[in-house]
């Protein structure tokens, strides 16, 4: 026991080192109230049988753990909420090095408060109800769990004069669908994308590729009269601006935006807000994108009674193992495939092919079929390039 409250004090001066020069928590804005936050029923079982355990392994009060929701990460340090505090959290010294990387914002966990400390001891992650993840590092990386928790994933492309590019919106609702989240097209921009025929196109090429079932926000982020590229959304049936974003982002519902830098995600935020509470920054002249400001991850409480995540930019995006994602977001075609002659069958060339047949049939479109083919494609490569030591 002597040891291990050595070690543990040795580890809580080196993280206070490095805490110190981390934001100052009464300075943060737009942290949700505690309330508004929901852990689940197995949450809250696996907070109790933890907190007497540990308290037990301890010898401590059991009045000094509670329940919290991480709600903010800065370079790795978390800000836990519970319902007596904010604080920044130390990682207990029952927290290996490895797992400390892997909390993220939107997890519940179990947090020790001795009496007379300023800060807590994040004791124990609690499990997920879902984990937006991304594979990153090669064949010999790791998953980084980009939020936790979250129900809804925002996905937000910015528009331009030339046709929306549908690749990273596929990819990201794969990613998206496979944790077990739903995802939703937030079209950023729109008033730089050429007009309001520009943006219908955009819409209807958006909706053949995810399928009439994702819902699709329109945004323009300027300050021209955007009325007539509102009433051109609203006919094709998508949402616009900040009421159709809200209208998405009930009260009790936790999202997470998710989008290249540049993608006007923290704008966004701000105009939800009413305020520039988030960094944002200059438009380059050379090719109308933003630069990267955001390098936290934070959660931030909007008008609906809702919780958006806000987190950096995103550069890239592999798919790796997502085959029940790509299921998920086209599920007539993997229906179709599994008639297919082969087991391995490519849907590109085989005979016996029941995807082919179905695309013949006129059962879903050709950009559904390409987009379906070319991510199953890059799924097979990164399978046979990846190291036999990783689990996924």
């Amino acid at each position: 026991m002597k040891k291990r409250v050595q070690n543990r004090h040795k580890h809580s001066q080196s993280a206070g080192r490095a805490q110190a020069t981390l934001p100052a928590l009464s300075s943060l804005e737009g942290i949700p109230a505690f309330e508004s936050l929901e852990a689940t029923e197995e949450q809250r079982s696996a907070f109790a049988e933890a907190s007497r355990r540990l308290a037990a392994e301890e010898v401590a009060d059991p009045a000094e753990y509670e329940l919290g929701c991480v709600v903010r990460l800065d370079r790795g340090f978390p800000a836990v909420l519970t319902e007596r505090r904010l604080a920044r959290a130390e990682f207990a010294a029952g927290i290996t090095k490895e797992r400390f990387s892997k909390a993220a914002v939107g997890d519940w966990v179990c947090v020790r408060c001795p009496e007379g400390h300023d800060g807590v001891l994040l004791e124990e992650i609690l499990p997920r109800r879902s984990a937006l993840e991304r594979w990153r590092g090669g064949t010999r990386g790791e998953k980084q769990t980009l939020a936790a928790n979250v129900g809804l994933v925002l996905v937000a492309q910015a528009l331009g004069p030339e046709p929306v590019i549908c690749d990273r919106l596929v990819r990201s609702a794969v990613v998206v669908r496979d944790c077990g989240a739903q995802v939703a097209c937030v079209l950023t921009k729109a008033d730089r994308a050429g007009g309001d025929a520009r943006l219908a196109e955009d819409i209807d090429r958006v909706r053949q590729v995810l399928g009439e079932k994702v819902p699709i926000v329109a945004c323009a982020l300027g300050e021209k009269d955007s009325s007539e590229l509102a009433a051109c959304a609203r006919a094709k049936g998508a949402g616009w601006g900040e009421e159709g974003i809200l209208s998405l982002v009930s009260p009790g519902t936790v999202a997470c935006i998710l989008g290249e830098s540049g993608a006007g995600k923290s704008t966004l935020l701000n105009a939800l807000l009413g305020r520039n509470l988030l960094k944002t920054g200059a438009v380059r002249s050379s090719d109308d994108a933003g630069r990267h400001t955001t390098v936290s991850r934070r959660m931030v409480a909007i008008p609906s009674g809702g919780t958006i995540v806000d987190m950096p930019g995103i550069r890239s995006l592999p798919l790796v193992g997502h085959e029940r994602g790509l299921a998920k977001v086209f599920p007539e075609i993997a229906d179709a495939a599994r008639s297919c002659r082969f087991r391995d069958c490519t849907h590109t060339h085989e005979p016996g092919c029941a995807v082919r047949e179905a695309l013949a049939e006129g059962a879903f479109c050709q950009e559904r079929y390409d987009a379906y083919v070319a991510l199953a494609q890059e799924m097979r490569r990164s399978e046979e390039t990846l190291d036999p030591d990783i689990v996924l």
